[in-house]
């Protein structure tokens, strides 16, 4: 019996490390940001920085004013929504309301698949069969643009919205369903206004999350959004976002330079911005959880 308590003791004790091993390695990341990031708002200037419409880091005298990477992760990440929003609840309503058991079995893992295929593979098909197709559709000079980062990013992120999507709609108790029903509405009816609006809540944090996975993304938009630190006024021109710029431009910035610390101040606020979509979505899940009478 002592040998017992000792060993789910020690149990106990490697779990409890294993958790807060995360939450260390995370202070550490945000320190990091914060230590490397917060120089150069002492020689620029916070507002400057954020707002300043032209980044020539390299020019003399250099220009360090994000606004349009910061409008190019935009772009790129409302046009990925406006992909990713339609085709990930849609299929989630499918899978989860329509399709039969087989149709299902089918089509989940291959969904699921798009989120393992690495992200240069989505790069490499945007470059070679999006971009060309872009370029000539419309008679561009580059088909590598804001509409095309959109397109590829929106199909990176379906996956996400999919899943979460699914997973809410399949929390929908079935008396809820079975009410509609009893009171004379259609199927589409009963979908439309009972079991969206119950899982509401759930399919908005697949939609954050999804968000989220598009702004973050790095590779893809490093090959196929063209690279242009400009601010864009359509979605047929190229941009740089946030993520590109620092993986381009980390390698060429001297350490302890302005560029350098500018690249991290652009990594700390990348940082709060997917910080603060994690927390509304992890607000969304609780209320919707409390609302179908979940725990957890």
């Amino acid at each position: 019996m002592t040998y017992r308590k000792a060993k789910e003791k020690i149990y106990k004790w490697i779990f409890t490390i294993l958790a807060f091993a995360s939450l260390f390695f995370l202070v550490g990341i945000v320190i990091v940001l914060f230590k490397e990031g917060t120089p150069i708002f002492k020689e620029v200037g916070f507002l400057k920085f954020i707002l300043g419409r032209h980044w020539y880091p390299t020019s003399n005298p250099p220009d360090f004013g994000i606004m349009p990477l910061m409008l190019g992760s935009l772009w790129v990440t409302l046009g990925a929504s406006m992909v990713c929003v339609p085709l990930g609840v849609g299929s989630a309503l499918y899978l989860n309301e329509i399709a039969g058991f087989k149709q299902r079995q089918l089509l989940k893992p291959v969904i699921e698949l798009l989120a393992s295929i690495p992200s240069v593979v989505y790069g490499f098909f945007g470059l070679t069969v999006v971009t060309p197709f872009i370029q000539k559709l419309f008679g561009l000079p580059t088909g590598m643009t804001a509409l095309n980062a959109s397109l590829i990013l929106g199909i990176m992120a379906t996956p996400t919205v999919c899943s979460i999507s699914e997973d809410a709609l399949s929390y929908v108790p079935r008396s809820f369903r079975e009410a509609s029903f009893a009171v004379g509405a259609n199927r589409w009816q009963t979908l439309t206004q009972v079991v969206i609006p119950a899982a509401g809540s759930g399919i908005s944090t697949g939609i954050i999350l999804g968000m989220s996975r598009a702004i973050g993304e790095t590779m893809t938009v490093l090959m196929i959004a063209g690279g242009a630190a400009v601010i864009p006024h359509t979605f047929l021109e190229p941009v740089r976002p946030m993520t590109a710029a620092i993986a381009a431009e980390m390698g060429e910035a001297p350490m302890g330079g302005s560029h350098y610390h500018a690249l991290f101040a652009i990594a700390l606020i990348l940082f709060l911005i997917t910080f603060v979509f994690n927390i509304i979505a992890e607000i969304i899940s609780r209320k919707f959880r409390i609302k179908l009478g979940l725990s957890g």
